[in-house]
């Protein structure tokens, strides 16, 4: 399953036979998927000038994914009881979920949920895992899925970066103004204080930049992959896939 991405670099791992389900019950959400990532490209500039708000990575695969049919859905589960013949229907439990990509598939329409965590803290993780978890356990979802950063990707990041700070001559923080990097005070403190301990202002730069935006507490692969190897999102099916470092492009 996936091995056009796993040939690529990608990062595969499924769990609670999500591969059966998803090669019996649902083979068009992997070309699906596979559609929106093998040609995946993430200008390294993105990067760098990243700012708020959500990566401009993401808005062009939700809206690849959006264009075969993967809308946002906020799925609803309500359980009424009649105590008796005659007597009303009373809500006892209910649920809701909001979910970024959902889509169905098939005779009997098995739902695929898929979430996209290129860049927020770690916990959200865990929100995703334990939606998919009773979204599941309600019947309401066959396979949850979520795209992140691989391992590759986060542990190559100083070096993708390092190699744009040489490549432009960064050696000061007026040179990232041409990118749209507007660090805050804290960050210029930061990297200053690092070049003048160094003397590398490049690394020092790199080094900040990584440690705040893309530290440990952030969501990439191996942040996901300890949670579901300790049974967090258990029974439900997942589909768990990581970005190579290969996706990134240096095309100035």
């Amino acid at each position: 399953m996936f091995e056009r991405l796993k040939g690529r670099g990608f990062d595969i791992l499924a769990l609670h036979h999500a591969e059966a389900i998803i090669c019996r019950d649902m083979p068009a959400a992997q070309a699906d998927i596979e559609h929106a990532l093998l040609d995946l490209d993430i200008p390294i500039v993105e990067i760098v000038g990243g700012g708020g708000g959500e990566a401009r990575l993401t808005q062009r695969l939700r809206r690849g994914l959006a264009l075969q049919g993967w809308v946002k859905r906020n799925i609803q589960v309500r359980k009424l009881v009649r105590w008796g013949e005659g007597e009303e229907e009373r809500e006892v439990a209910s649920l809701s979920h909001e979910i970024d990509h959902v889509k169905a598939f098939g005779a009997d329409s098995s739902i695929f949920a898929l979430e996209l965590e290129w860049n927020n803290k770690d916990p959200f993780f865990d929100r995703d895992l334990e939606s998919f978890k009773r979204l599941h356990a309600e019947g309401a979802v066959s396979v949850g899925g979520i795209i992140t950063r691989g391992e590759s990707l986060q542990g190559n990041m100083r070096l993708l970066l390092r190699k744009f700070a040489d490549d432009h001559r960064i050696d000061n923080l007026e040179h990232l103004d041409a990118f749209g990097y507007t660090p805050t005070r804290r960050q210029r403190d930061l990297i200053l204080t690092r070049a003048e301990r160094s003397g590398d202002f490049r690394q020092a730069w790199v080094d900040a930049f990584v440690s705040d935006k893309f530290g440990e507490a952030t969501t990439h692969w191996r942040k996901l992959q300890d949670r579901v190897l300790r049974g967090v999102g258990n029974p439900c099916p997942l589909v768990l896939i990581g970005i190579p470092s290969s996706s990134v492009s240096f095309d100035y």
